[in-house]
């Protein structure tokens, strides 16, 4: 089992971009930050930073890119649950549904803000599949969610455009034959928008990996398992990005909005949409 203090300097780590400035932000030595990262290692068998000489610098492998995205991922979740636990449960409940393949580590700490500012809120996150969201703001069950969907579609809080791009695995080599495709599930935008541009240009195509979750597609991509579309911000470094040369058209950019019910909105709902709109703004249109 990943130890979630391991993951917390994993990723201090890597944002300071130094052992030194990570033990110093953390108030501890550099010797036992690098111990932990070290135990990390050693946990899951790979090379996850690489040091350099003078141990104060680092970069990140592959295996550290991946294990970054599921950090993030599981430190967001486990704050979520302390959060959870901790509020009194007279509070009122604000239920926030975000997609399955949205990048969750680019809300929380914008949602945790919010959370240690407005005490007498509950807030719940959960994720699903956008049209699982729309069903739930219809039933009562959200009543704020994050949708991926075509530019326009109906009337919404706030929207974003977002830039696609096909990106494959750089140590996979392009090969004839049915394309190889990183798919999210049925019901996806990225996935019928893949899809639609291969058929529309000739190009079978064959189902190679299925994921959930952005960072599983992004780990199956950057593995070389076959190529998949992908909003521009959330193409890693172990991607590389493919175009009209390599056969693979730009395609129409989709659209991230916020939507819900105003009718039953007040000032909590409206700081809540405002820090959605801070910490999605600036970066998703790639």
């Amino acid at each position: 089992m990943l130890d979630l203090e391991l993951l917390k300097t994993l990723v201090c780590v890597v944002e300071e971009g130094s052992f030194t400035r990570a033990a110093r932000r953390v108030h501890r030595t550099q010797s036992t930050v690098s111990q932990q990262v070290r135990k990390l290692e050693q946990s899951v068998g790979k090379t996850l930073l690489l040091r350099d000489r003078a141990g104060g610098n680092v970069s990140v492998t592959e295996d550290g890119e991946l294990m970054l995205a599921y950090a993030r991922r599981l430190l967001a979740i486990a704050g979520e649950a302390e959060h959870v636990f901790s509020a009194p449960r007279s509070a009122r409940v604000l239920r926030l549904g975000v997609p399955e393949d949205f990048d969750v580590s680019r809300l929380t700490v914008l949602l945790a803000e919010f959370a240690a500012s407005h005490e007498e809120v509950r807030l719940e996150t959960v994720s699903g599949m956008s049209a699982e969201l729309r069903a739930g703001l219809a039933s009562g069950d959200l009543h704020l969610a994050l949708v991926k969907r075509e530019p326009g579609d109906g009337a919404c809080l706030a929207a974003w455009p977002e830039r696609l791009v096909w990106v494959d695995g750089r140590r996979r080599n392009g090969e004839s034959g049915p394309v190889p495709l990183v798919l999210f599930p049925q019901g996806c935008i990225y996935r019928k928008r893949m899809i639609y541009a291969l058929e529309s240009a000739g190009r079978p195509w064959h189902i190679a990996y299925l994921s959930h979750s952005l960072a599983g597609v992004q780990a199956a991509v950057a593995a070389g398992l076959g190529v998949s579309l992908l909003p521009a911000f959330a193409r890693l470094a172990s991607h590389r990005e493919l175009g009209d040369a390599d056969g693979f058209a730009a395609v129409p950019p989709t659209e991230l909005a916020i939507v819900g019910d105003t009718r039953a909105f007040g000032t909590v709902e409206q700081d809540l949409i405002a820090a959605l709109e801070q910490a999605i703004g600036p970066d998703v249109g790639g």
